[in-house]
């Protein structure tokens, strides 16, 4: 029960977190920018891409043409000599102003997660001091598992990926704390 409410209230830290480093600090925000001509691209979209949602890379090579030394020499050519795009696409538009179901979604996902971390964090008697060291770890290995790679691989932007580094660090030291205090409160209580 312990680790349970552990993970409840770390979920709820790292929801709050979430939206104070979103909306009031715009961490999930930068390295994003806004289209100089958004119709042209939009139209371009639906013409280049067609009805079928999925990401879509820019340039891009068949995997069945990566064996063909003249196509990927080709496709070599072109991506030097092209604009890249890392395209999350949806033909048919979603209202993203509409937040309800993203917003249970995340809050989903924070709490999962806390209740992962605080499991690990309440698999011994660790100190205050080493849960906090384990909920940092934690955030260090997320974000190097997945937001690395994306900027390795699909060129997210540096500054980014160093927000997403800001943001996931900071919320599991925070939500790490107060799980940790948690954790060794529900320890040391009389029985």
């Amino acid at each position: 029960m312990r680790v349970l409410i552990a993970g409840l209230i770390g979920g709820i830290l790292m929801f709050v977190w979430g939206a104070v480093a979103h909306m009031l600090l715009g961490l999930g925000s930068i390295g994003m920018k806004l289209p100089v001509a958004e119709d042209t691209v939009l139209t371009s979209l639906q013409q280049g891409l067609g009805m079928q949602s999925g990401v879509y890379m820019l340039p891009s090579l068949a995997p069945e043409k990566m064996s063909d030394p003249a196509a990927v020499h080709a496709y070599a050519e072109k991506a030097k000599a092209s604009p890249y795009a890392w395209v999350v696409y949806l033909p048919q538009g979603d209202d993203l102003t509409q937040m309800g179901p993203q917003l249970g979604r995340q809050w989903a996902s924070d709490t999962l997660s806390a209740l992962a971390l605080a499991f690990v964090m309440g698999l011994a008697a660790f100190s205050f001091a080493r849960r906090i060291g384990i909920a940092a770890a934690v955030a260090l290995f997320a974000w190097l598992s997945a937001m690395v790679p994306y900027w390795n691989w699909y060129r997210f932007p540096l500054d980014f990926t160093l927000a997403a580094l800001a943001t996931q660090l900071i919320g599991w030291l925070l939500a790490g704390a107060a799980m940790a205090w948690w954790l060794g409160r529900a320890e040391h209580k009389p029985a």
